[in-house]
């Protein structure tokens, strides 16, 4: 694994841990994570459901915040916002040696508030207030609601890193509010060189969404040699979607207007791939991986696709080849009638869907081992 992350470092990818628990700070694992070459740490309410769900690490604090009378939300985030204090001192040296680069860690806005802009601005800051580190990231989601707040965070300088980006037109628009944001703050004789976001950009989910759509095709097609042409776009999707966000990165990065920026300091907000392991097994573990490897670029690894990199990765800059064929897979995806805007819309409700649930979930939880040690009931 150390080769292969270092040789994606050389490349100009940072590889970032997605997962957080109690344990990975407490037994030292983190610490070796880092040592090992992982420059990062994110986390999402489906990651937290199961690390406190799943074990007991959590249950003395809980039980000792639940007799202060907390409810199960205010609770979630005094655990969440403890773990990612630490991780952020942990995470700290990459941070340093990096100047301000690398070593973030990241904790999201409620789920529930994705398509409440006000509500949103309010946590993050709040979020914000608390962590009190300079190497951490407000995660909000790419919601046509989360576009504003994330000009009013950048403007206030508040970390960003936009979640949720499944269509290039959600991607540029986010790149948009940041860039807003840090003109604002210029008006303002803000400083910027501190100034940091991502841009989480989401890859396996849209081949699952595509996959299914031409399986269906393939099912009615009049022939092998169609349904083979069909087949042949399976798990194409995804890379080439990402491969043309990272052409709309390289446009905006050489344009005037961030030049001007620039100048001034100013960092650009990188693109982060996520969704990253693969969803179909019958595909290579790291075809996401080693598919979308060029510098200005993160990506971020589940437990399991960190193990595969454990075991090797062939490390080439991979994410500027074929971008032409990139090009043409789409437009025969939308020959087939597939339309990629409805694709990244479907995935898009389903990825809020699917934070909010574990999130509620979640919370569920906590109120249940509230109740366990006998907590009084929140005020």
């Amino acid at each position: 694994m150390i080769d292969s992350l270092h040789e994606l470092a050389r490349h100009g990818q940072s590889i970032w841990y997605d997962g957080l628990k109690r344990d990975l700070i407490t037994t030292g694992e983190l610490g070796r994570l880092v040592e090992d070459g992982v420059r990062g740490l994110t986390t999402n309410p489906a990651i937290y459901e199961k690390a406190i769900g799943e074990t007991r690490d959590y249950d003395a604090d809980i039980a000792a915040l639940g007799a202060k009378g907390l409810d199960a939300k205010a609770i979630y985030e005094s655990l969440a916002v403890k773990d990612l204090q630490t991780a952020a001192d942990l995470m700290r040296p990459v941070w340093d040696a990096t100047a301000a680069r690398d070593g973030f860690v990241s904790l999201e806005v409620s789920p529930l508030l994705a398509r409440d802009t006000r509500g949103t601005v309010e946590e993050a800051r709040r979020f914000w207030k608390a962590l009190a580190r300079p190497n951490v990231f407000i995660k909000v989601p790419g919601t046509p609601e989360g576009m504003p707040a994330i000009e009013t965070l950048a403007a206030e300088g508040v970390n960003v890193n936009v979640t949720l980006l499944f269509s290039r037109a959600a991607y540029r628009r986010a790149a948009d509010s940041w860039i807003s944001g840090l003109e604002r703050r210029v008006g303002s004789r803000e400083e910027l060189s501190r100034a940091a976001s991502v841009a989480s950009f989401f890859v396996s989910r849209i081949d699952t969404a595509v996959d299914r759509r031409l399986d269906a095709i393939a099912d009615r097609a009049a022939g092998a040699e169609a349904r083979e042409r069909i087949e042949r776009l399976r798990g194409k999707a995804g890379i080439a979607n990402a491969k043309l966000a990272y052409q709309d990165f390289k446009a905006l990065v050489a344009s005037a207007r961030w030049s001007a920026l620039a100048a001034r300091g100013a960092r650009p907000q990188r693109v982060l791939f996520a969704s990253t392991s693969v969803k179909d097994p019958r595909y290579p573990e790291l075809l996401y991986v080693e598919s979308l490897v060029g510098p200005d670029t993160v990506d971020t690894v589940p437990p399991d696709t960190l193990q595969a990199l454990r075991r090797g990765a062939v490390v080439r800059p991979t994410l500027e080849e074929d971008v032409a064929e990139a090009r043409a897979q789409l437009a025969a995806l939308e020959e087939l009638g597939i339309s990629l805007d409805a694709v990244t819309d479907e995935v898009l409700a389903e990825g809020v869907r699917k934070f909010s649930e574990p999130f509620q979930r979640l919370l569920a939880i906590i109120d249940e081992r509230r109740s366990h040690v006998g907590a009084p009931a929140a005020r």
